[in-house]
Order: C-alpha cells, then sequence, then structure tokens
C-alpha cells in the first residue's frame, strides 16, 4: 500500500482524494490545509489537520495548491524519506528541491466542484528527480489513469500554456457567446450541439483541417457585419485577433 496525504482542499485536491479514497492500492492517511471549513467535508472520510507542521508520516506528500503557496508548504514537510510532489502545470519541479525525493503529479484536466471526471482517460504528466522517485509515481498514476506521461518541467510548461488555449480560452468564448444570447433573447442550448461536435470533431480531423467559419472562408462582408453588431469593445477585439490569426494560417488578409 501507497500511504499519501494530501495537502490541499480545492478541486485538485478533492478530485485526487475521490480517486485514491476507493484504491485498493492507496490509503489516504490525512488530508491537510489551513481552511477547516473546506476540510469538513473530508473530515467524514479520513482525518484532517490545519497545522502543517503536525501531519501523518506518509510515503508520498501531494501538494495540490495554488501555485504561489507550493514553496511554503513545501518548506513545511519534515519527513525526510517521503517522496514530495505537487500538482501544477507551470511551476517547475525543482522548487520542491528541498527535499530529497521530490516531482510532480500532474493531472491535465479541467477539474470543478461538484462535477466528476473520469480520471482513468485523464493524462497524469510525472516528474522526478530519481529514478526511484518516478518508479513509485508511476505506480501511483497508474493507480487511477490510464494515460501517465513522462514529461519534465519545460514541456509541462508548454503543455499547460497548450492547455489554456484549448480549455480556458476557449471556455471564455463560450461565456461570451452565452451573453450574446442572453442579450437578445435567445436559448444558448441552441448552441450546445454545435460545441459538442466541434469537440468531437478532433477525434478524427486535426484542429487545422476542422476550421470552417467566415474566417476561414474570407467572408469579408459577414466578418465587418459581425464587428458591426458588436458593442462590447472586448468582445470585438477578440473576434478581430481570432479573425486575421485564421486568416493569416489560411492565406487571407483582413
Amino acid at each position: 500500500m501507497i500511504k499519501v496525504v494530501i495537502i490541499g482542499s480545492g478541486n485538485v485536491a478533492q478530485h485526487l482524494f475521490n480517486e485514491f479514497y476507493t484504491n485498493e492500492l492507496v490509503v489516504v492517511l490525512q488530508v491537510a490545509g489551513r481552511n477547516p471549513d473546506t476540510l469538513k467535508p473530508f473530515a467524514k472520510k479520513v482525518a484532517v489537520t490545519t497545522d502543517l507542521h503536525q501531519m501523518a508520516e506518509a510515503d508520498i506528500y501531494i501538494i495540490a495548491v495554488n501555485d504561489d503557496s507550493i514553496q511554503a508548504v513545501s518548506e513545511s514537510i519534515s519527513s525526510k524519506n517521503a517522496i514530495v510532489v505537487h500538482t501544477s502545470g507551470s511551476m517547475p519541479m525543482n522548487l520542491l528541491s528541498n527535499h530529497e525525493y521530490f516531482g510532480v503529479f500532474y493531472p491535465l484536466q479541467t477539474l470543478s466542484e461538484n462535477r466528476e471526471v473520469n480520471l482513468r482517460e485523464t493524462p497524469i504528466c510525472l516528474e522526478a528527480n530519481t529514478s526511484m522517485a518516478l518508479q513509485q509515481l508511476e505506480v501511483l498514476a497508474t493507480s487511477i489513469s490510464n494515460h501517465v506521461y513522462k514529461v519534465d518541467s519545460e514541456q509541462r510548461g508548454k503543455l499547460h500554456l497548450a492547455a489554456v488555449f484549448v480549455n480556458n480560452f476557449t471556455n471564455h468564448l463560450y461565456h461570451i457567446g452565452y451573453r450574446i444570447c442572453q442579450e437578445n433573447n435567445l436559448d444558448f442550448e441552441m448552441l450546445i450541439p454545435l460545441i459538442r461536435e466541434t469537440s468531437q470533431k478532433i477525434d478524427s480531423v486535426s484542429p487545422n483541417e476542422a476550421q470552417t467559419g467566415p474566417a476561414r472562408r474570407g467572408d469579408q462582408g459577414t466578418i465587418a457585419a459581425h464587428l458591426d453588431q458588436l458593442d462590447n469593445s472586448d468582445y470585438k477585439a477578440i473576434y478581430s485577433v481570432l479573425s486575421k490569426s485564421i486568416q493569416n494560417i489560411y492565406g487571407k488578409e483582413l
């Protein structure tokens, strides 16, 4: 059995806890965090603590906190032989170099509160400072995911950047579409089949081949009409930048 302590009580911590709690290869000894209120859901199943200097002795400590807090949390872990990892997509592994064994355990997925995600189909990106630590992390990762990758800090930073484009920025575009529908008494639900098809198409067609729309076709009249309809200056700028980027790829100028 791999003995684990999870540090943090946010979305990443919650999803990892749910997977490990029912895992036959893993025992979650404790969940640690500074906010007693956010620890309450964990306290129904496992020991919790708000004192980071009073954590249980574990094989692996998983730091699942915001990026700015990782180093401070790392310094509170006194165990000598344990592997200490963080779950950040953008922060370097060496942030944890005050430990003898350290690494990264990064689930490449958007994780939201009260929404189940199939971690078995979620890529887990690993990095470690020793082969022994990496081997242990691989055992832990493969116990919850079928897609485990060795990714160094530089590659992971680029992967996280790409993820911001395909997830965070895309979701913001959904928000803009939602607002346009709201402001014009339209049901956003009408766009859901389009969103699903656009997403699912990537399974069989490259993004380059899948691109459609007025910018791809070079429909200048439609582009001008859309820009004229947009009163929000931020939305107008986003539309213009994205249209220009698409047309630059396909050889047509705005």
